[in-house]
């Protein structure tokens, strides 16, 4: 069987999404490099499989997906079972439900305070010689505070977000905090030693471990 392509950068918050549940369930997947600065991205042959000429892009055989989270799902469910890993809890109703609450709390709470920090302390100066925003950074501080103590109160009693397993939720978060341990803020975490110690557990996964070594800027 061949193995699946990812298109994008593997120092990409999203393509690190897919990256690492494909680590997880041990796909076999190759990783297809798209040239921003040739603006490869808005390439006809891109376009096709991403219409916002985005990364990433997914290919499995005739199946062409994007979207990350959607393309992490797709992902599970095909090889969760032959993997014997369980990370979107299918088959237990409350339990799926759950993953489905603390991804999209990922997605809609988390990341809007911690992304444009990331941006801000390092995309920005590094990749366009842009100074950091302040303004912004101490604004998703304060944000990325009040999201924390969630966390801490949730992970208190339990050992992952949705519950006592590890799960897609949890999995979902690896790019961007990732990115945030290397801005002058990783120091938020000592404030809340529930949240550390889950984000240290994640961290040294083998699969988060194998694909930091691609991620810096």
């Amino acid at each position: 069987m061949a193995p699946v392509k990812v298109f994008g950068l593997k120092m990409s918050t999203n393509v690190a999404r897919v990256l690492v549940c494909l680590e997880e369930v041990g796909a076999e997947y190759e990783v297809v490099d798209i040239d921003f600065q040739a603006k490869e991205h808005k390439s006809p042959q891109h376009l096709a499989r991403n219409p916002f000429g985005q990364i990433p892009a997914f290919q499995d055989g005739d199946v062409v997906l994007f979207e990350s989270r959607a393309i992490s799902r797709y992902v599970l469910r095909k090889y969760s079972k032959s993997a014997g890993v369980d990370l979107l809890r299918e088959d237990n109703l409350e339990e799926a439900a759950a993953v489905d609450v603390w991804t999209e709390v990922e997605a809609q709470q988390y990341n809007p305070a911690v992304a444009p920090i990331v941006y801000e302390c390092l995309i920005h100066p590094a990749m366009f010689g842009v100074p950091t925003n302040q303004k912004v950074v101490d604004e998703c501080v304060e944000k990325l505070r009040k999201v924390l103590d969630v966390y801490e109160a949730r992970l208190s009693r339990h050992s992952y977000l949705a519950g006592d397993f590890l799960s897609f939720a949890d999995l979902s978060h690896f790019p961007y905090t990732h990115y945030l341990m290397a801005t002058p803020y990783a120091s938020l975490f000592d404030s809340y030693p529930r949240v550390k110690a889950w984000w240290q557990g994640l961290a040294s996964r083998p699969s988060a471990k194998k694909l930091s070594a691609d991620m810096s800027f």
